[in-house]
């Protein structure tokens, strides 16, 4: 029997770009959940157009949506196997999906990480602060727990089970960190699938601003060294 699988997106004002995502997932997937995070354009009926569960989450912040897809999982039943976590920017390609999965189905791991490999990202598709931040969390957690992750990549597949074990509590910038260090504090297995990765449509609301940059490289490394020293 095949697993069952649901996404959820945390979209913010994607409007031009949410169908798209939405119609690339693969039909694997039993449902995709946008959770529209305090959206004031039409990516709520877009969504819905084409398909989506669409779910509203009024407090800003990516932990907040992505909290608000569980609460909702979490309500319905039946319950999945696998949560695939999708930003809505189409910066991902929505059908790797599969390729995502894979290790979960095939080999048992707990959770994959979609790593966005030099070699298979657009150019540009990568701001400077992302690619540092990226290079100091991993090294980082390389440091202190012996990882082998090179990405905090947002797209993202794990257990249910596993990933309701965790305890996820980060409302903000942490949650992608969050979760990859309670997985290595709980000695879950994991692994990472080289991803494709463009530019996305729309600016970013954390790496396009200096502010948002620097508040999402504090609640990383805070993440970090909470748990190094816990």
């Amino acid at each position: 029997m095949p697993p069952i699988i649901k996404v959820i997106i945390p979209a913010f004002n994607e409007e031009e770009s949410i169908a798209y995502v939405i119609k690339e997932i693969p039909n694997i997937v039993s449902e995709v959940i946008v959770v529209s995070n305090n959206s004031t354009d039409t990516t709520e009926s877009v969504a819905k157009k084409a398909g989506a569960t669409v779910l509203q989450e009024p407090q800003k912040g990516y932990g907040y949506a992505c909290l608000k897809g569980m609460e909702y999982i979490a309500s319905k039943d039946p319950k999945p196997d696998i949560v695939v976590f999708l930003d809505g920017d189409y910066s991902d390609y929505p059908q790797e999906l599969t390729k995502l999965v894979a290790p979960i189905v095939n080999d048992d791991i707990d959770m994959v990480i979609g790593s966005r490999v030099k070699r298979l990202r657009e150019s540009g598709s990568m701001t400077f602060p992302q690619i540092f931040g990226n290079w100091l969390a991993t090294s980082l957690m390389k440091l202190f727990f012996n990882a082998k992750f090179t990405d905090l990549g947002p797209f993202r597949a794990i257990k249910y089970d596993t990933l309701l074990s965790l305890g996820m509590v980060d409302k903000t910038y942490g949650w992608t960190v969050e979760m990859q260090l309670k997985v290595l504090k709980k000695r879950y297995s994991y692994t990472e699938v080289p991803v494709r990765y463009k530019k996305r449509i729309g600016v970013s609301k954390v790496s396009g601003t200096i502010k948002g940059a620097i508040f999402a490289g504090v609640k990383i490394l805070s993440w970090i060294f909470k748990y190094s020293f816990s």
